[in-house]
């Protein structure tokens, strides 16, 4: 069995979606197995909270054990406000295709869009993954 590693290095250009204060991110990743009958939740992980920031640094990182393969295999990257009191807001997303990335135990650095916006840059997150078969 496989370890999946992701490394959380930042966002950057997340939309501010409080009205009072600033955004506080954080990043919720889940892994799953995306089969044509029979899906494979492999769980989730979530990053820490950083207070009023839409350029976040993060540097963490996260692993998911028992991987057999990438075949099908899913990462989910979910932007999130954390709200106190309320449902928590979201900022962005993104799906990656981790079979079309070709990882290695070597760590790929991996940049998607997470929120486009027409006026401004776009939402960025910035991972490093690899994979120990």
């Amino acid at each position: 069995m496989g370890r999946l590693t992701v490394h959380l290095d930042r966002a950057s250009n997340l939309a501010d979606t409080d009205v009072l204060g600033m955004t506080d991110p954080y990043v919720r990743f889940e892994l799953k197995q995306d089969n044509w009958t029979r899906d494979h939740d492999y769980g989730f992980q979530r990053s820490s909270v950083k207070k009023n920031e839409i350029n976040p640094v993060y540097d963490e990182t996260f692993v998911f054990n028992n991987i057999p393969t990438l075949n099908n295999m899913v990462l989910k990257v979910k932007i999130l406000d954390d709200d106190i009191g309320s449902r928590d807001d979201k900022v962005g997303h993104c799906t990656i295709k981790l079979e079309e990335l070709g990882l290695t135990s070597s760590p790929m650095v991996v940049e998607r869009v997470v929120d486009r916006n027409m006026f401004r840059k776009n939402g960025r997150v910035h991972l490093k993954l690899s994979y120990d078969p």
